[in-house]
């Protein structure tokens, strides 16, 4: 396990009764290099969405936590917030609440000429991902995919 997979596996940890204890669930947790900066971001979501107060409070209780835990070698940036609208869809339980609903997909390289694509997510497996366009179905390797993403529709 990596450096980053460690600290967000053990951030995760650390921020499940604190989630609960808000009446929140937790989206992801994300360990990244942005410039010179490190970032641990939590984002939280609840059923009628999250306010600035949900968390402002979860970043309160997190912070406190990771600072008795000291676990991050590095200096990072602590940031707690709403996945958005237009929310990627990285873990399983992200697809599977998102069945039924519009994605937008990128991929690495393109097919047909083309590297992004808009339907309606189908279904998906360990390996592939399959959305209904509206000329077809669709069917692209996860590997292929660079990101997939809840559709923004205004």
């Amino acid at each position: 396990m990596s450096k980053r997979e460690t600290y967000e596996a053990k951030t995760e940890e650390i921020l499940l009764p604190i989630a609960e204890e808000n009446g929140v669930e937790i989206y992801d947790v994300e360990y990244v290099k942005e410039g010179s900066d490190w970032y641990l971001r939590a984002y939280i979501d609840k059923p009628d969405g999250v306010n600035i107060g949900d968390c402002e409070a979860v970043s309160r209780a997190l912070s406190d936590k990771l600072d008795e835990a000291d676990f991050i070698e590095d200096a990072y940036i602590l940031e707690v917030s709403s996945p958005g609208l237009g929310r990627t869809l990285k873990k399983d339980k992200h697809l599977e609440k998102s069945l039924g609903e519009e994605v937008e997909i990128r991929l690495y390289k393109p097919v047909d000429k083309c590297r992004e694509f808009t339907g309606v997510l189908k279904s998906y497996n360990a390996d592939s991902i399959t959305i209904d366009t509206a000329e077809k179905e669709m069917t692209f390797a996860r590997k292929e995919i660079a990101l997939i993403r809840l559709a923004l529709d205004f």
